[in-house]
């Protein structure tokens, strides 16, 4: 069973960082692809940025440049780093692991930037 647990989320300033954080159970976490979505209000989730089980990243036109997926596999935890964020980046951010033809979601982290 592959669950997922987001952290990080919170209230942050136009301009500002965050880091979330997704740990992931399961006895082969480290050959999951994994990625970022996100939901705001109103609107259809949508991808952010996906890193692959060997580390190959893709983003979202809209976070790219100053956005950074990571993995740390010894861990079981993948990161994203946004720097400059901005009203429009608000969302609540899930997590997701595809593994065995299956995709897994975290519950969800609620970003707010706002001054």
């Amino acid at each position: 069973q592959v669950q997922l647990v987001e952290s990080g989320g919170g209230l942050v300033q136009p301009g500002g960082s965050l880091r979330l954080s997704c740990a992931a159970s399961g006895s082969f976490a480290s050959f999951y692809d994994m990625g970022w979505y996100r939901q705001a209000p109103g609107k259809q989730r949508e991808l952010v940025a996906t890193i692959t089980s060997d580390g190959s990243t893709n983003y979202a036109d809209s976070v790219k440049g100053r956005s950074t997926i990571s993995r740390d596999n010894a861990k079981n935890t993948m990161y994203l780093h946004l720097n400059s964020l901005k009203p429009e980046d608000t969302a609540v951010y899930f997590c997701n692991a595809y593994y065995q033809f299956t995709d897994y979601w975290g519950r969800g982290t609620q970003v707010t930037v706002s001054s």
